[in-house]
């Protein structure tokens, strides 16, 4: 019996090492080796490409808006999640008869993805159509041509992964830091 219990001390002992300390430490070490940006958080001088940041217009392209997030600094966010509203909800109708208010007093025809929340709050991407939605109010904003602001987000629209796995969108920091570069 004693030999038994040794066996699956040693045995245990072993995935321990292999399961709890090899296997993370080589998927970390290939995913630095061979997808450094990502694994760093895919982070830009403005944020990371992978959560939403907040911008206002005119002058910047917007992203869904934001429900709760709560922040202890700049840029750490503690918790964010939403109330998951109703299609009924009174609050939720508010909310978004708010958003699309402002959007129109800057010139957006509002989207539906413009006026709504995601169920992360923090998406950091957009449709195509919301973006071209917001092509004329930033080019009056910022005395561009519109075909120049149009033109370029048609060069950040990402594709379907494969051709046919989820949807198009644009990435609002890429599309916002590229605008900033056009000055």
């Amino acid at each position: 019996m004693l030999l038994h219990i040794r066996r699956s001390v040693v045995l245990s002992l072993i995935f321990l090492v292999v399961l709890g300390l090899v296997y993370p430490l080589a998927g970390t070490g290939i995913s630095q080796l061979l997808f450094t940006h990502q694994a760093e958080g895919s982070l830009t001088p403005d944020g990371s490409t992978l959560i939403g940041q907040a911008w206002t217009g005119p002058k910047w392209f917007q992203g869904r808006p934001d429900g709760n997030v709560v922040t202890d600094g700049p840029h750490h966010v503690v918790v964010s999640g939403t109330e998951q509203l109703g299609p009924r909800s009174k609050t939720l109708e508010e909310a978004v008869a708010k958003e699309a208010k402002r959007l129109k007093e800057e010139g957006i025809v509002p989207t539906q993805d413009l006026v709504t929340y995601s169920g992360s709050l923090v998406d950091p991407d957009i449709t195509p159509a919301d973006a071209y939605a917001q092509v004329k109010s930033i080019a009056r904003a910022r005395g561009l041509p519109v075909n120049e602001v149009r033109h370029l987000v048609a060069t950040h629209i990402h594709t379907r992964q494969l051709g046919f796995l989820g949807q198009d969108y644009v990435i609002v920091l890429e599309l916002n830091e590229a605008l900033a570069r056009l000055h």
